[in-house]
């Protein structure tokens, strides 16, 4: 029976583009193909569980509708038969990746995450449905090629967390003097980091 490395779950909202402000569970899978300086996921812990031990965990805010598939990088492990359990128990099926691998077709959002500028050798990014794209602004890296993904995409511009508030201060100006000569991106903060919930 297949097992998964699930990093936690947890019922929270969703902090971040699109569904901003959207009470979500979240499954966090462990496990990267890259290693962004940036990441805030601990990779050490993590707990094997069967598709039923999640789908059984996910069902303890049933009332939410709302599941996101994150990690870590998901695709890595996140497989149709998981998707379509949760999908049964009337969910619908959100996921970031880093697009760098397959994401199950009955997944119902994709919010595309591109780290290749943060990763020297990034793999390519595969082709995929993607709803949203999600870039990490550095104030180096151009965003503009993610941009250019696909008709009808909603382009999110995230400044990156350096870890020092005055690096963080500037990226974020820069963030917005971006968004504002490139108006179809829309600023994105981790809105849970700055009210602090998990």
């Amino acid at each position: 029976m297949k097992k998964y490395r699930i990093n936690e779950i947890f019922y929270s909202l969703q902090g971040e583009g699109k569904y901003t402000g959207h009470a979500a569970v979240f499954v966090r899978f462990s496990g990267c193909n890259l290693r962004c300086p940036f990441c805030d996921t601990d990779f050490k812990q993590f707990t094997e569980m069967t598709a039923a031990e999640i789908v059984s965990r996910v069902n303890e805010w049933k009332n939410c509708g709302f599941v996101v598939l994150t990690g870590g990088e998901p695709t890595l492990q996140v497989d149709k038969e998981l998707v379509g359990m949760l999908k049964d128990e009337g969910f619908y099926v959100a996921m970031e990746t880093n697009g760098t691998g397959h994401v199950p077709e009955n997944v119902d959002w994709v919010t595309l995450s591109p780290k290749s500028c943060f990763v020297s050798h990034a793999p390519a990014l595969v082709t995929m449905k993607v709803n949203e794209v999600k870039v990490v602004f550095d104030g180096i890296h151009d965003p503009k090629p993610y941009g250019q993904l696909g008709e009808g995409l909603y382009l999110n511009l995230q400044p990156c967390d350096t870890g020092d508030e005055h690096k963080n201060r500037e990226v974020t100006r820069q963030c917005v003097e971006y968004i504002k000569q490139h108006p179809q991106w829309h600023l994105s903060l981790q809105t849970h980091k700055l009210i602090s919930i998990p």
